[in-house]
């Protein structure tokens, strides 16, 4: 995989310059401003070389299926013309498959044509690694070395340091965002794309990648289904874990998709930071929480993140999620399937439940 970034210095300083102290003043100020850009050019994206890696890539698991099947008779032919169309600017994303899913709530699921997910691949290929560099720790959804676990394991460090070894109440913020992928505003989502992608022919092809979805209206909604819409909402929400982490300067805040939660000492600095967020989200991603789903509780009364209820010496299945794995475990009792959730049990108290999965086998 290759992929390299710069930062961009301004390189003429005030006309007078001054004495050293101010120049150093001067440099010292652009640096911290300085926005990292994209090295990787359109040729990088197109090339042979990485059209046929993002191919390898995305049929891991897919060989079987007819569609993969059928672009794969012609495969040297319908990469050769990909690259073509997109050398010359006449590519044309294809339509969408529409069909929905429960994970554990009904999901809305749209599925690109091979050629197009291919491109995607591709895309990410070189993005992915870029972009991943720009985004803050605590941001766990769809990254490499993050993931659920982590982020709990993540919770369970912050609630020791907050409660001082549980010896002090812990409160916590938890909020979740409304339609998450479903408000992604286009337009706003290719001005932050510009501020890292100096290259016009890239610029291009996200816009054609981005603007072939549209969920309830025009210039809005990404796709459930998309690799490549996995990185763009975190590029997205980078603007608010920016926000929270340096203007706000929390420093107890953890983030999953569309669902963060924030860890003081204070009720009511929450209760001030959550409206500081709110009018961010609202005036600058044009984003809303879902009113249901955000609430300030203690730590020592339970919450709900990620699948589990999270106290503050020990966590607990969500029984909801407790209820779907017995089912599933029950149309499919394979060894792989069992030992899958007994991986998962293995992160919290799951004992009784591993005794039940134990009678399943």
């Amino acid at each position: 995989m290759f992929y390299s970034y710069i930062y961009v210095i301004p390189v003429n300083p005030p006309a007078g310059g001054g004495n050293l102290i101010i120049k150093f003043s001067y440099f010292t100020k652009c640096f911290s401003t300085m926005k990292a850009q994209l090295v990787n050019t359109f040729s990088d994206v197109i090339s042979l070389e990485n059209l046929l890696e993002a191919r390898k890539e995305f049929i891991r698991g897919k060989k079987n299926k007819k569609d993969v099947q059928f672009f794969s008779l012609c495969l040297v032919d319908n990469i050769i013309q990909l690259r073509k169309d997109l050398l010359n600017h006449t590519y044309i994303h294809g339509p969408y498959q529409a069909f929905n899913i429960s994970d554990p709530k009904p999901r809305n699921i749209h599925k690109a044509q091979v050629r197009d997910r291919l491109l995607h691949h591709a895309i990410y290929r070189i993005l992915y690694p870029f972009f991943d560099k720009t985004f803050i720790a605590d941001s766990y959804s769809c990254r490499i070395n993050k993931g659920t676990h982590k982020a709990i394991n993540r919770f369970r460090k912050f609630a020791y340091k907050v409660s001082k070894n549980n010896t002090k109440t812990c409160w916590i913020l938890k909020c979740d965002i409304k339609k998450f992928f479903a408000n992604i505003n286009h337009k706003i989502l290719m001005s932050i794309l510009k501020e890292y992608v100096p290259d016009q022919d890239i610029a291009w092809l996200l816009k054609k990648v981005i603007g072939s979805f549209g969920s309830f209206q025009d210039g809005v909604g990404l796709p459930l289904g998309n690799l490549t819409s996995q990185l763009l909402v975190n590029i997205y929400m980078n603007q608010f874990d920016q926000f929270v982490k340096h203007k706000l300067k929390i420093k107890y805040y953890i983030r999953y998709a569309d669902d963060f939660v924030i860890f003081s000492e204070n009720k009511e600095t929450l209760k001030r930071q959550l409206i500081e967020m709110q009018r961010f989200l609202k005036n600058k991603l044009e984003l809303e929480l879902h009113p249901d789903k955000v609430f300030i509780k203690t730590l020592a009364s339970g919450i709900d993140f990620l699948g589990w209820v999270n106290f503050s010496d020990h966590r607990v299945l969500r029984t909801s999620t407790k209820r779907r794995m017995l089912k599933r475990i029950k149309d499919n009792a394979q060894k792989e399937a069992v030992d899958s959730y007994l991986g998962l049990l293995g992160h919290g108290n799951g004992r009784k439940l591993v005794l039940k999965l134990g009678l399943l086998k």
